[in-house]
């Protein structure tokens, strides 16, 4: 579908108006109405009689095909100048939408506790390639000159990486231009008060009140329920909700998808939202009911994930799951390999406890045990890290000391 947004419209509407007065309709309406034969036996000469169409509208001259709008354009004496206007607008408009739902940004990755190194890379690259269709498809439409200073440079580069609201994506940027504005206005209000609200506190000395900022987010919260369908408003809580966010700084480490995130956020955000609201004091009633919506909250947590996922997850604030995370990111292991890289790491140092502590070892055998132990620990990360990740591992360790009685 082409998009109409020019404001030059208005423009080729009232040339388009004018020129239809002194220029007849002559496609639609023709009639040849024959005069009566003359007494002679004679015809007399034909006259076309013509109708003029009296309401005229856009949509007859509208097409999906460029070519046949322009024509169409020119059909109606429309200025060569306002066709040109009229398109490379449009044009700009239909690639404005394919960089807002064809380009993947950070934002739309909601699940990722750090954003994929990767994707700034190909969203360059996608940037490119549109542009250099866009500009493809103007120079075949209007020849190879049709850039003018007016419409250089109409591009923009990416949007910043979640420092505000960003509406992309295929979800969040197929909203039309008045929505996505009402979405802007409502986020900004709500960033106003969280901001007047947070310098009264500072003002009158005085601690912010977590109740009162989830108040204002709530209020957020129901201003944006009122314009979007609930599937829009889940898409932006999961990019831009202190719920999401205080999640995915949870979930740091433990490589979640998608699916599991959004599940985790619909298990969660209710109860959450529940905690903030009502119980964040510290009285004994408050207490007791936050315990109580915490537990109900893991208990939310467990069936989301399946038991290997939650195992993981558990296993993920452990400090030496957290140092295999890195081997195996270092070595360019795949991440499925960090488990068995946790396991040997956890026998070996099992290994020389047992050995450390067992009185019976000479100095000789401890040492020789600690070698031994060494070796099978090679032997399995030669395995999982492969030739190429184990002697770069070598060749870092090399120096290391073995490990003394």
């Amino acid at each position: 579908m082409i998009f109409v947004v020019s404001a030059f419209l208005n423009v080729a509407f009232a040339a388009a108006w004018y020129w239809s007065i002194g220029r007849p309709w002559l496609s639609t309406y023709s009639s040849t109405v024959p005069l009566a034969q003359s007494s002679s036996g004679t015809n007399l000469a034909r006259t076309n009689v013509v109708v003029r169409r009296q309401f005229f509208s856009w949509r007859e001259l509208e097409s999906s095909d460029y070519t046949i709008y322009i024509a169409n354009l020119r059909d109606i004496s429309c200025p060569e100048l306002t066709i040109h206007d009229i398109i490379v607008a449009d044009v700009n408009q239909l690639y404005a939408q394919k960089r807002a739902t064809e380009i993947m940004t950070a934002e739309q990755q909601w699940w990722r506790s750090q954003p994929d190194a990767r994707l700034a890379q190909a969203a360059a690259e996608k940037l490119r390639a549109l542009e250099a269709e866009r500009r493809a498809l103007l120079s075949r439409l209007l020849g190879p000159n049709w850039e003018t200073p007016a419409v250089s440079g109409v591009l923009t580069n990416l949007p910043p990486s979640r420092s505000g609201v960003v509406l992309n994506g295929p979800v969040l940027g197929a909203l039309s231009p008045e929505t996505k504005q009402a979405v802007q206005d409502i986020s900004a209000r709500g960033a106003e008060r969280t901001r007047a609200y947070l310098e009264a506190q500072r003002a009158a000395n005085k601690p912010p009140d977590p109740a009162e900022l989830a108040r204002i987010r709530q209020q957020t919260r129901d201003d944006l329920s009122r314009i979007l369908t609930p599937q829009h408003t889940e898409e932006f809580l999961l990019r831009y909700s202190a719920n999401a966010a205080s999640l995915r700084s949870e979930l740091r480490g433990f490589d979640v998808s998608p699916d599991e995130f959004r599940n985790l956020f619909r298990a969660r955000d209710a109860i959450d939202q529940q905690i903030q609201l009502f119980y964040g004091s510290d009285d004994p009633a408050s207490v007791q009911q936050r315990k109580l919506l915490e537990q109900q909250r893991d208990d939310a947590m467990k069936l989301a994930l399946s038991p290997e996922r939650l195992e993981l997850y558990q296993l993920s604030k452990d400090p030496g799951f957290q140092q295999a995370q890195a081997t195996a990111q270092k070595y360019g292991t795949p991440p499925e390999a960090v488990l068995p890289l946790y396991r040997i790491n956890q026998a070996v140092e099992q290994e020389q406890e047992r050995i450390r502590i067992d009185p019976t070892l000479t100095a000789e055998q401890r040492l020789e045990q600690f070698q031994a132990a060494r070796a099978e620990q090679e032997k399995s990360l030669l395995a999982i890290l492969g030739e190429a990740g184990f002697k770069r591992y070598q060749q870092e360790n090399n120096s290391v000391p073995a490990q003394k009685p």
